[in-house]
C-alpha cells in the first residue's frame, strides 16, 4: 500500500502498511469521509509528526492519546493546536509547568511544531477522531500501528527520553527498551488529574538526559 509519509519511517514502517489491519483502517475511513462524516485532522496533517520528525531526528517522544476533535484544533501532533486556537487545558498546563521548571516565559503560542522541527516527536495513539466524538476512532487499528512506531524508536534510535503522562500512556512503556533508552512518567497534564502533573520537571530532567547523551538540548521557549 502506497501511504504518503516521510521516507525514513516510510522505510522503517513499510511492513506495517502491507498488513491486513492497516488496509481495513485506511477502508474505514475512506468509507466514512464518504458517508459524509468530518474527521479530524485533515488527510494532509495525519502524519505530520512523523513528517516534521523524521526517524533518524527522534530524540524525544511525547505520547497523546487521540486528537482534540473540535473544529480546526487537531493538526497531527500530539496536545498541539494551531496558532489563532486557544490552547486546550491540558496544554495551559504543560506551559504552566515548563514555566515553573525553566524559569522561562512561554508566549502562549499553542503550536508545538518548533519543538518537533528539533527532535520531539508529537505521537498521538489514535491518529484519527470524527468530529466531535472523543475517541471514536480507538478501536480501527491506530494503536497497533501507533505501537510499531514505538517500538520501532526503540529499535533503531539510542538515547531516546519517552515522556508518558498518566496511565494510558505509561502502559505503552513494555514496547520501549530501558536498557537503550530513558523513560519518565507523571501524570497526565488534563485538569482532571488535579494537579498531580505539577513538579515533574520533565522538561529540565529531558534535556539534561539529552546532555548527557551528547545531543543538543530542547529549547522548549515557544
Amino acid at each position: 500500500m502506497d501511504v504518503k509519509i516521510e521516507p525514513t519511517w516510510k522505510e522503517a514502517l513499510r511492513d506495517e502498511f502491507d498488513k491486513p489491519y492497516f488496509a481495513s483502517l485506511v477502508r474505514f475511513l475512506h468509507g466514512e469521509k464518504a458517508a459524509g462524516k468530518v474527521i479530524y485532522p485533515p488527510g494532509s496533517r495525519i502524519f505530520k509528526a512523523f513528517e516534521l520528525t523524521p526517524l533518524p531526528q527522534v530524540k524525544v517522544v511525547i505520547l497523546g492519546q487521540d486528537p482534540y476533535h473540535g473544529p480546526g484544533q487537531a493538526m497531527g501532533l500530539c496536545f498541539s493546536v494551531p496558532k489563532g486556537i486557544p490552547a486546550p487545558p491540558s496544554l495551559k498546563n504543560i506551559f504552566s509547568e515548563i514555566h515553573t521548571d525553566l524559569g522561562i516565559p512561554m508566549s502562549g503560542s499553542p503550536d508545538l511544531e518548533p519543538w518537533a522541527r528539533q527532535g520531539v516527536l508529537l505521537l498521538n495513539s489514535v491518529l484519527t477522531v470524527e468530529a466531535g466524538m472523543a475517541a471514536s476512532h480507538s478501536r480501527i487499528g491506530w494503536q497497533e500501528f501507533t505501537d510499531a512506531v514505538i517500538r520501532t524508536v526503540s529499535d533503531r534510535c539510542d538515547g531516546v527520553v519517552f515522556l508518558l503522562w498518566g496511565r494510558f500512556a505509561q502502559e505503552k512503556a513494555a514496547l520501549v527498551d530501558t536498557s537503550r533508552h530513558h523513560v519518565l512518567t507523571a501524570a497526565h497534564p488534563s485538569p482532571l488529574a488535579r494537579g498531580a502533573f505539577f513538579g515533574c520537571r520533565h522538561f529540565s530532567k529531558t534535556n539534561q538526559i539529552l546532555v548527557s547523551e551528547g545531543k543538543t538540548p530542547i529549547d522548549w521557549q515557544l
